[in-house]
């Protein structure tokens, strides 16, 4: 019996989706449940499982196409399935486990990494875009020196051949439909709010201490690290508690007061920029915090994350720092009225006391919508996170 598979209800405010990844072809057995096609909306890439065990019998909406709720993607042959699954799989099979696991973010290894493949003559062993690339310029894989781990070859070696050559590669690649819809969400934040910047610095030396002093304890206890952004977080609720506007958010001719903190935390993902929301952040602490970040992070990288953790939000909170970013001045996430930029901690001289000494210094920014926002409300705010910051007992002291 022949059982269709459509697209599922897609979630509110999505209207469609693209036919991102197939990961069955015709003929290929499947089990049910198994993940069959992945569907890519702006926000979130959906997973579409088999409804039955069988084999695929038919694909009706190819990779790229646009397809609607409940629209017909397939249809699959119900039957039984073996067992035992081949040791070796097909090489279209192939290609799609290794572009499934190069997806996948590795710390310490920049994108090219992804793209890594095996120093070989044989092209059918080459992921498919250094294979597509030494097709097309008609190179011999075995004259290639793969700088990769173990000797693969990346994208840069192919192009760092063809530029000793002469040639001026170019490559064309779509915007993914998370690519676009940042896009648009970061011209509608220019063409719409009236973006002001304020910064200012903190010393981080307290909060250092505190971390260098526990993280063990802590680690033990709660099963995750004691990092930074949970100290951010709860300086950023402490803030907006006193300084209600920046917590605030523009509904037509109306300022719509949140009487909560959710937290939208930016996450860098192979996909783009996605920012999961901490619900209620204002009542988490430091270990609850720390704990739905590593998740959030680590759902968003691998693809898994809902597109329900990615709605809402009053306030988000970006780092640059990470990345060595020393200072920048963030975009709103609309309808966010404000956004705080963290950046990396640099030792500097400060005068401490009448004395000068060295410190692990952060500057911190403050983008706001100006039309809501008062310069003297984003300087408060900014003075009420530094001193939280500076003096973490505070926050525990409720001060």
């Amino acid at each position: 019996m022949s059982t269709e598979v459509k697209v599922p209800t897609l979630p509110e405010s999505v209207s469609d989706a693209i036919v991102a990844k197939w990961h069955k072809k015709p003929g290929d057995s499947i089990r049910r449940d198994e993940n069959l096609v992945d569907l890519e909306t702006d926000k979130v890439v959906l997973e579409v499982p088999s409804p039955v065990d069988g084999t695929l019998e038919s694909i009706s909406a190819e990779e790229g196409e646009t397809v609607t709720a409940d629209q017909l993607l397939g249809a699959v042959q119900e039957g039984e399935v073996e067992q035992d699954e081949p040791a070796e799989q097909p090489d279209d099979d192939a290609k799609t486990t290794k572009s499934s696991e190069a997806s996948q973010p590795q710390a310490a290894e920049s994108n090219d990494a992804a793209e890594e493949t095996p120093g070989t003559g044989d092209t059918d062993k080459l992921a498919p875009s250094v294979r597509k690339m030494v097709t097309e310029n008609q190179i011999d894989p075995a004259s290639l020196e793969g700088t990769g781990r173990a000797g693969r070859i990346t994208k840069g070696d192919v192009l760092k051949h063809m530029s000793g050559g002469g040639a001026r590669p170019e490559e064309r690649v779509k915007l993914s439909r998370l690519r676009q819809r940042i896009a648009e969400r970061m011209k509608e934040a220019q063409n719409t709010a009236a973006i002001l910047t304020s910064f200012n610095e903190v010393d981080l030396k307290a909060v250092m201490d505190l971390r260098a002093r526990y993280k063990d304890d802590f680690q033990k206890a709660h099963g995750v690290k004691l990092g930074f952004m949970s100290f951010f977080v709860k300086a950023c609720c402490e803030a907006l508690d006193k300084h209600p506007v920046v917590n605030a958010s523009v509904d037509g001719e109306e300022i719509i007061y949140h009487g909560y903190q959710d937290i939208g935390i930016a996450v860098s993902t192979d996909r783009g920029l996605m920012v999961p929301i901490l619900r209620n952040a204002g009542h988490m602490n430091l270990a609850q915090i720390e704990t739905q970040i590593m998740e959030y992070a680590e759902q968003a990288r691998a693809g898994k994350i809902q597109l329900e953790d990615l709605q809402g939000g009053t306030f988000s909170i970006t780092n640059g720092g990470v990345f060595g970013s020393l200072l920048s001045t963030p975009l709103l996430n609309p309808p966010q009225s404000a956004i705080l930029g963290m950046h990396t901690i640099k030792e500097r001289p400060v005068v401490v006391n009448g004395d000068i000494v060295v410190r692990p210094m952060m500057y911190i920014a403050l983008s706001y919508d100006h039309r809501i926002i008062d310069g003297k409300d984003a300087v408060q705010f900014l003075v009420a996170v530094k001193e939280s910051l500076e003096d973490p007992a505070r926050m525990l002291l409720g001060l």
